[in-house]
């Protein structure tokens, strides 16, 4: 505001998308002696949604209210933070898996059905009881079933698993479910060290990702026997047995000839 023997002058700024605009207007001494109501009405009468700006002492007398575009450099107000996109929760089922692996299968190689099982009650009747693998390898928790799962390396994509992964630790033993002929014993791709047993009648198990090996192609081995120790080689993200079941070269679920694994496991 400025401010002459009869008039004051009042300054009151507006912002627009083209630049920042002053509008100043006089008013009579006498009608602003009324008190802090004439100051009141004097804001309502400028039309204006924005206060006065400030005070400015200025000799020149305005009587012609006028709006002029003014050019000058501002300070922005502050914003408020934008907003930022929430993180993405965390999904136990993407995370990398312990101690599974396996070899990497698009397919399951043979279906869980009604052929399948009267297939193995035929042989089981045909062969000896101690060549039917029919007792767990080794005891241990269950980390992956047979069938399709997760990729145990992480992300979404889904993969089949041709055996179970039993949870144990580097160097533990590995027993023979049953006696048979060693087929296969060496480097074997995703398996890392692998084992083969042949048990006859088609029937077969693989051992995968073991530390260590003792027993070579042509072998023979009994049941109960031990002939390998847990490890982690091949395809694998930490110690487990991965323990594969096999019918006329096809992979089977190995539940179809073994008991259920015991309630109590041994304590780690």
């Amino acid at each position: 505001m400025q401010k002459n023997d009869k008039f004051y002058t009042f300054l009151l700024s507006r912002n627009s998308k083209s630049g920042v605009y002053i509008k100043r207007f006089a008013v009579s001494k006498r009608f602003v002696h009324f008190g802090s109501l004439g100051m009141f009405l004097i804001l309502g009468l400028s039309g204006l949604s924005i206060g006065v700006t400030g005070i400015v002492r200025n000799t020149v007398l305005a009587k012609n209210i006028s709006e002029t575009p003014v050019i000058t450099h501002l300070t922005a107000a502050p914003q408020p933070p934008a907003e930022t996109a929430p993180a993405p929760k965390t999904n136990p089922t993407d995370a990398y898996a312990f101690n599974s692996g396996g070899p990497e299968e698009n397919e399951q190689a043979d279906g869980e059905n009604t052929e399948i099982e009267n297939q193995i009650r035929q042989i089981e009747a045909q062969m000896n009881a101690d060549n039917i693998p029919s007792i767990w390898p080794h005891i241990g928790k269950i980390n992956n079933e047979f069938g399709f799962r997760r990729n145990p390396f992480g992300g979404r994509s889904y993969e089949f698993h041709p055996g179970m992964d039993i949870d144990g630790e580097r160097g533990e033993s590995v027993y023979a479910p049953a006696g048979g002929t060693i087929i296969k014993a060496g480097w074997t791709g995703g398996y890392g060290n692998m084992v083969e047993i042949d048990h006859g009648h088609g029937l077969s198990t693989r051992y995968g990702h073991l530390s260590k090996m003792d027993v070579s192609v042509g072998d023979t081995v009994t049941r109960n026997q031990l002939f390998a120790y847990i490890g982690s080689t091949g395809r694998s993200t930490g110690p487990h047995l991965h323990y594969e079941l096999r019918l006329n070269e096809k992979s089977i679920n190995p539940r179809h000839v073994l008991p259920p694994e015991p309630i109590n496991l041994p304590a780690k």
